[in-house]
C-alpha cells in the first residue's frame, strides 16, 4: 500500500459512499450464482422495538440496500411497550427459520429491556452485527466468525486509500462494544498490526496521545470532540460520530456534524466526511456478513 502523505493542506477525502457502492455492486454479482442454483436470496431480518426516528431512517437505508444487491430483508416492529419476552420469542422464532441467514436488532432498546440479554438471545452463527459474546470472543481471538460492521467498515475505508496499518500507531477514541473496543481490537490482530491505544472519558491530555498517531479512529460519541490540535499532519483520520446539532441559520435548524472537527481536514491527510463516510460502510459490511452467513449454510 502506497504511503500517506506527511502533510496536508487539505486532506484526501475517504469517500465511503462510493466504496459501499462498489462493495454492494460485487455482493450483487457475488450472489448471481447461488441464488440460480439454491432458489432463494440470502435472509437479513431486522427487529425493531420502538419509533427512534434516527434508526427508522437506518433500517430504512437497511432494507434499500438489501433490495439493491438482491438480499430479501425481512423487518419486524414491536410497539415501545413491548416486555423482553415478546422481544425474545421473536428473535427465538427467527433463529429457528432455516431462511433466516442474519438478525439484527436495531439499538437503541427502551430502556425496560437489556441490551446485554439480547445479544446472547440471537444465534451466534446469524448474528451478523457480531456482537453476540461468542463472536466478540472469536474476534478477540483473532478467529472471527464475523467482523462488527462499523470497524469493519473503517478498516475498509483504510485500505481501499492505500492507508498502510503494519507497525503505524492507531488510536481510538471510544470503548463501546459496539464500535471502540472491537476497532481497537481489530487493528491489533495479525496481518493489520497496528500498534493501537484507546482513548476514552478518563483519558488526559487526549491532544498529546492523538497527536503522535498516524491513524486516528474517532468514535467517542461528542461532536466535534477532535479539533486540529490533536492531529499530526498528514495523520488518516476516521470520523465515526453523526450528530444533529442546532443550526439557526439553516432552514431545517440542525446540521450534521461528526466527532471530528471541520478544522480537522487542514491538517489531516486523509479524513472521512460526515454523512458520506462511515455510514455507507456500516451498512455495506452488514450485506457482506448476510452474503457470507447464507454461504455458510447453504454450503453445510
Amino acid at each position: 500500500m502506497n504511503p500517506q502523505p506527511e502533510s496536508a493542506k487539505h486532506a484526501r477525502l475517504l469517500d465511503g459512499k462510493a466504496l459501499a457502492q462498489r462493495i454492494r455492486d460485487e455482493l450483487a454479482a457475488q450472489l448471481a450464482g447461488p441464488l440460480a442454483k439454491h432458489g432463494r436470496a440470502p435472509c437479513l431480518a431486522v427487529v425493531r422495538v420502538g419509533d427512534d426516528p434516527a434508526s427508522e431512517v437506518y433500517v430504512r437505508n437497511k432494507h434499500k440496500a438489501c433490495t439493491e444487491v438482491g438480499i430479501e430483508s425481512r423487518r419486524v416492529e414491536l410497539p415501545a411497550s413491548a416486555a423482553a419476552d415478546a422481544l425474545k420469542a421473536v428473535v427465538d422464532a427467527l433463529n429457528a427459520d432455516p431462511v433466516v441467514d442474519g438478525i439484527l436488532v436495531q439499538l437503541p432498546l427502551p430502556d425496560h429491556i437489556a441490551a446485554a440479554a439480547v445479544r446472547s438471545w440471537v444465534d451466534p452463527t446469524k448474528d451478523v452485527d457480531a456482537l453476540h459474546p461468542e463472536n466478540a470472543g472469536l474476534l478477540a481471538a483473532g478467529e472471527p466468525r464475523f467482523i462488527p460492521c462499523t470497524p469493519a467498515g473503517c478498516l475498509e475505508l483504510l485500505r481501499a486509500n492505500g492507508i498502510e496499518t503494519s507497525g503505524r500507531r492507531a488510536v481510538v477514541i471510544g470503548r463501546s462494544l459496539i464500535v471502540g473496543r472491537p476497532m481497537s481490537i481489530l487493528l491489533s490482530l495479525p496481518g493489520i498490526d497496528a500498534t493501537v491505544t484507546v482513548c476514552h472519558s478518563r483519558t488526559t491530555d487526549l491532544a498529546a496521545v492523538c497527536g503522535g498517531a498516524d491513524i486516528i479512529i474517532a468514535a467517542a460519541g461528542k461532536p466535534e470532540l477532535l479539533r486540529a490540535a490533536h492531529v499530526r499532519p498528514g495523520a488518516a483520520v476516521v470520523d465515526v460520530g453523526i450528530h444533529r446539532v442546532a443550526d439557526a441559520s439553516r432552514k431545517s435548524g440542525w446540521r450534521l456534524v461528526g466527532d471530528v472537527h471541520p478544522e480537522v481536514a487542514e491538517v489531516a491527510g486523509y479524513l472521512s466526511p460526515v454523512p458520506g463516510g462511515v455510514g455507507p460502510m456500516t451498512i455495506a459490511m452488514l450485506l457482506r456478513n448476510a452474503v457470507e452467513s447464507f454461504q455458510r449454510r447453504i454450503e453445510g
